[in-house]
């Protein structure tokens, strides 16, 4: 049978079988991921009670800090965390998920719609008439696997209604579920190029097409992308790389308090994880409510001239391609102000977010060997000062 999913025509084929498939839905508590394999009832999208505090991660700053800036910002356009393995990357990512303050969403609404905007997309809402009744229902951080198959991400015909019934309806994806919320890859640089290319697609307009066989769906999937991985294990291509907002570098700690301090917190939390969570938890409400409030006052939050000029200057002098590098750079210190409480967005700011806002994003100089990283620093010095 012939489809197209976001613009590109593919093929595929129905099972013989009209029952759905037998595997039932799945919550891995030690992760906090929801996975739920597709014809399953659709679960709610709750936090697990138990994972690694988010506050209780010893260094990585960089990473801490870029993954805190893009849950106060969504539209500085994700965060992609390279380095070493069992550096707290996916603890990390998973920690920020019990972090996230809860939002309003429609009640029966698949996609998790804001009641408070027009429907727009949504084919849940935008025929409706009467007034959405909302609840506050968690962020949802949904992980895709790197095996999943182009029916469990875009959706797909719901086959027991369509064979029993007659009935063409659709199956929504972990596209819709992840929507206004976070989509996280594991090993992202070992994703399937198939599913690199419907990803870009969605990534660029914030909407999943799927039209096959007499049904047409198009529905809101605006999410904050977030990827991990080994570099060790192959490059990004550079064409999802640039979807990334933030790069981050995480290298396994070299000094002998930190590591000691990281493999005793671990087994702690190991040997009795509720007590550990317990001894965090005042910490890590004290960041939520950081969090909630770097949101508000993001909007009314001062972008100086001078600030946003010292960007452009800085993009300039590492040769940047195009201009979203600029506007990373903007959003990003802006989030960080908010973040810190500040009243306008200053020179300090730009110096905390370069690298990671720009690393990425620079050519290659055959005659420069140093990195990227060095490469950003040695002009935010020259540009921006010291």
């Amino acid at each position: 049978m012939s489809m197209i999913v976001n613009g590109t025509a593919r093929t595929t084929s129905l099972p013989s079988n009209a029952h759905p498939r037998p595997e039932a839905a799945e919550r891995d508590a030690s992760q906090g991921i929801l996975r739920k394999p597709r014809g399953d009832p659709e679960p709610s999208i709750t936090a697990p009670p138990i994972t690694f505090p988010f506050s209780a991660i010893v260094g990585q700053d960089e990473m801490r800090r870029a993954l805190m800036i893009a849950a106060v910002d969504p539209s500085v356009g994700g965060v992609l965390v390279f380095g070493d393995r069992g550096t707290g990357k996916s603890t990390a990512i998973r920690g920020l998920a019990a972090l996230l303050p809860p939002m309003k969403a429609v009640v029966g609404c698949p996609y998790s719609c804001d009641p408070g905007k027009p429907a727009g997309e949504c084919p849940h809402c935008s025929g409706r008439s009467d007034a959405r009744k909302s609840h506050l229902a968690p962020v949802p951080v949904v992980d895709l696997p790197l095996g999943a198959t182009e029916d469990r991400v875009v959706g797909a015909l719901d086959l027991e209604r369509a064979l029993t019934r007659g009935e063409k309806a659709f199956e929504p994806g972990l596209l819709a579920r992840a929507n206004r919320g976070f989509l996280y890859i594991d090993e992202v640089n070992l994703l399937d190029d198939h599913l690199v290319d419907l990803l870009l697609d969605v990534a660029a307009s914030g909407i999943n097409t799927v039209e096959r066989e007499g049904l047409s769906i198009r529905h809101p999937a605006k999410f904050v992308l977030v990827g991990s991985g080994n570099p060790e294990e192959g490059e990004l291509r550079p064409q999802l790389l640039d979807r990334f907002g933030l790069a981050v570098e995480v290298t396994t700690p070299t000094d002998l308090p930190t590591r000691i301090d990281v493999v005793r917190r671990r087994d702690a939390y190991e040997r009795d994880p509720a007590g550990f969570c317990a001894g965090y938890a005042k910490a890590d409400r004290a960041l939520q409510k950081r969090l909630t409030a770097a949101r508000a006052r993001l909007a009314g939050l001062d972008m100086p001239d001078a600030t946003l000029e010292a960007a452009a200057r800085l993009c300039l002098a590492l040769g940047t391609d195009g201009l979203r590098g600029e506007l990373t750079l903007m959003r990003t210190a802006r989030a960080l102000a908010a973040y810190e409480g500040a009243d306008t967005v200053g020179i300090d700011h730009l110096r905390q977010v370069a690298p990671s806002a720009l690393r990425h994003r620079l050519r290659r100089n055959p005659l420069d060997e140093s990195g990227s990283t060095a490469r950003v620093a040695r002009a935010v010095t020259e540009v921006l000062g010291s």
